[in-house]
């Protein structure tokens, strides 16, 4: 990440705005994150307490400031309702690449929204945050956050097998990626 940059990148889109995380979003998300569709592909834990999530809201906070990651709470953009939340986990800075993450809340889904955060989400990995490679992994069977994925210009490169251990059990990684001489998604 280059080390001029310090605001932090407020995003908006046609229907949503991306904006940095508070304390105060600490209870929507966690009222997220206890939906099981929305924890059932992740290694996020069922029903967070709130403290729990309290620390992972300092977390996404700090990220962007740290220069390790950046955070963003999506809103609607009319009613600015929190309906998710969409990350880079973490830059590697020697490698110019980044990790993405993102959630967002099942009274939402199938409305293209998610594909929308990811698109602007991905320019301003490369062009603001100036990263070659982003990446993202989805656990098998979770083919709604694959098509997202590939909307957004990420390609399926494969399977990396029992590659995580949570909730009990390995997991599997299907590893999807993108640079940023991959074409533009529109």
């Amino acid at each position: 990440m280059p080390p001029t940059i310090r605001e932090f990148p407020s995003l908006t889109t046609e229907r949503l705005r991306l904006r940095a995380p508070d304390i105060n979003d600490a209870e929507p998300f966690r009222v997220l994150l206890s939906i099981p569709e929305v924890t059932r592909f992740s290694n996020w834990p069922a029903a967070p307490k709130k403290a729990e999530v309290e620390r992972v809201m300092r977390w996404m906070y700090k990220l962007h400031p740290s220069r390790n990651g950046c955070a963003w709470i999506i809103e609607d953009g009319a009613s600015k309702i929190v309906i998710g939340a969409i990350r880079f986990n973490h830059f590697d800075k020697r490698w110019k690449a980044g990790e993405v993450g993102y959630e967002l809340h099942p009274d939402w889904w199938g409305r293209g929204l998610m594909t929308e955060a990811l698109r602007v989400v991905v320019s301003c990995g490369h062009r603001v945050f100036r990263l070659n490679r982003i990446e993202a992994w989805t656990l098998p069977g979770n083919d709604a956050s694959d098509r997202v994925l590939e909307k957004a210009g990420f390609r399926y490169e494969g399977t990396l097998r029992q590659r995580a251990w949570f909730k009990g059990a390995f997991h599997d990684f299907r590893m999807f990626g993108r640079t940023a001489n991959d074409p533009a998604t529109t």
